[in-house]
Order: C-alpha cells, then structure tokens, then sequence
C-alpha cells in the first residue's frame, strides 16, 4: 500500500497529526523506500499532498536528519516556489540537514540568504537556524557566514532578536563571541520584558563558550 494514503490530506484530515505519526514511523524504521516516495509526492499536483509531504520529510529530518539528506536539492528548488508552506518547509528540512551535512547547504548560502530576505517569518527562521549550524561546522565556513548573521542581528526588527540570537547560537565560538556579545548588547537598548530576558540568557550563554 502506497505511503500516501497515510498523509492527512488522503485521510480526510485538517490537523498535523496523521503527518507527525507517520513521520515518526518512517524515521524509527528508517524507511528510506517510503521516505522517497514523499519526497517524490512533493512536486505532486495535488495541493494537499505536496504540503504534507513536505511536513512529513521536515519531521522526519528534525528526528533523524540523515535520512532527508539527499533530497536536499528538492528542498533547495523548493525555495523558489510560490507556495509558502513548500518554501519554509524547505527551509526548515535544510536546517535539520544543516547539522549532518553543513557542505550541501554552504553550496546553496545565495538561495538561502534570498530566500531569507523576501520569504516568511518562519522561513527566516529557519534561514537563520541552517546559517548557524552551517557555519558551526569549521573555520572556513564561519569566517564566510557569521559576518552576515552579524549583521542581520544588528539591524533586523526589534521582536527578531530574540528568536535569531537563540537560532545564531551554534555559530558562536570562543574566537568570536564577544563580536556575538557587542551587537547583542547594543540591541539591548530595543528590548523589554520576556525578549530581553531572553537575549540576556543568550549573553550568558555565549559568554560560557
């Protein structure tokens, strides 16, 4: 029996869960013949379909990143869709492969960084999150990414820094954290009540490192 008449849409639902569950079981049984069959059905013509599909494979990934790694030139193309839900969804799939594959998305910084700057809120956080683990991974990819993190906490919204600081966090290392500091500290002044304490918290973390 195909895999697609588990997805929410097949079974006549409005809500995530038979999504979820069937993410879980393909990711415990890894499931690789199963996990290309949704990452097939994610250029599907049915609406409904691609849209769980592309929440199944992103639940997958935050599970069991591995498993979602080689389609992450789909989730790439995915980028330029014009389908909100495909293009964040893409984006939080290159997040979780971010940390098991940091090369594959250093190859795509330009879509990511565009993708980021005209896309949703959500797909910027998950922009900000696949920059971070990338840039975790060695010198080189740091010394390229962690100025323009820099630079987008310095001069984005208000209500962004919280969320962005926890989400840059990985990239932050013993070598650069009091440049991470300085912008945070300085944004400071924009802040009040659960995002300040939230930034402080960061602060503290990254003064740790």
């Amino acid at each position: 029996m195909s895999v697609i008449s588990r997805l929410a849409s097949s079974l006549g639902r409005r809500d995530e869960v038979p999504n979820q569950e069937l993410a879980r079981d393909l990711a415990a049984r890894k499931d690789k013949a199963a996990i290309r069959e949704i990452a097939q059905n994610v250029w599907s013509q049915d609406k409904g379909i691609r849209s769980d599909c592309i929440k199944v494979l992103y639940e997958v990934g935050c599970i069991e990143p591995g498993l979602i790694v080689d389609y992450a030139e789909d989730f790439v193309k995915l980028l330029q869709s014009k389908n909100n839900r495909l293009i964040w969804g893409g984006m939080t799939a290159l997040a979780e492969i971010a940390k098991v594959n940091p090369g594959i998305v250093f190859g795509h910084l330009d879509e990511i960084k565009r993708a980021k700057e005209t896309g949703s809120v959500i797909t910027a956080d998950n922009a900000i999150s696949a920059l971070a683990w990338t840039a975790s991974a060695n010198g080189t990819y740091n010394q390229v990414i962690f100025s323009y993190l820099l630079k987008h906490l310095s001069t984005c919204r208000p209500k962004e820094v919280p969320q962005h600081a926890e989400r840059a966090l990985p990239a932050v290392n013993s070598s650069n954290k009091a440049d991470f500091i300085r912008v945070l500290e300085k944004r400071i002044e924009d802040l009040s009540g659960p995002g300040l304490s939230r930034v402080k918290k960061v602060i503290k973390q990254a003064n740790n490192l």
